[in-house]
């Protein structure tokens, strides 16, 4: 007789395995009953999050009564289905969430969701993660590349991702679903400088 087949965890079972990962690890479920554990990201990483949360700071519904706002959560866990994704940034209209996301995981469906290109998780990001926003029905996508200094935005149409609009380098593109003007520059680490060789 050979080995019994490994047990199929459960959502409950993975989360609280996650619950109980050190703080500078984090987990996501991105196959049903599959673990996922990564270091936290690095520099070029958290500086791309965190100047495209700073960009989209206006759009809370503090700064931005009515139909535009916003609120916009940071690593937040959101369970789709029997998956669990932390999305670098993810968003949800004030339209469709007047108070703000408060349950753990976040079950609400997101409108946007942002993912920052790392070696270890651009892959997964892609293969993984993109289509599974389309067919859960999350309106938006963005992917950003702090590598090659790009940002992609991806629309969904009939459960797939559509690329409709990219933009790199210094511009300051508008980019859906947001009706604002986003400046890139400050996403990108600068490259250090060479230093000159010695004669």
């Amino acid at each position: 007789m050979g080995d019994p087949a490994p047990k199929h965890r459960t959502f409950e079972e993975l989360l609280a395995e996650i619950d109980r990962l050190p703080e500078y690890l984090s987990g996501e479920i991105l196959e049903p009953g599959q673990l996922r554990v990564l270091p936290r990201p690095d520099a070029p990483h958290r500086r791309a999050v965190a100047q495209c949360e700073r960009a989209l700071y206006y759009l809370s519904p503090m700064d931005t009564p009515g139909d535009g706002a916003w609120w916009i959560e940071r690593e937040a866990a959101i369970r789709f289905g029997d998956r669990l994704f932390n999305p670098d940034l993810a968003g949800f209209r004030v339209t469709r969430s007047p108070e703000q996301p408060d349950e753990y995981p976040i079950t609400l469906l997101p409108d946007w969701c942002c993912e920052v290109l790392s070696p270890s998780t651009a892959r997964d990001d892609r293969r993984i993660k993109l289509p599974h926003y389309a067919r859960s029905g999350v309106g938006w996508v963005w992917l950003i590349d702090p590598e090659i200094r790009l940002l992609e935005v991806w629309q969904t149409e009939r459960e797939r991702p559509l690329l409709v609009a990219s933009a790199a380098e210094d511009e300051t593109p508008r980019l859906p679903p947001f009706d604002l003007e986003i400046n890139l520059a400050p996403f990108w680490i600068l490259p250090k400088p060479v230093e000159p060789s010695s004669p």
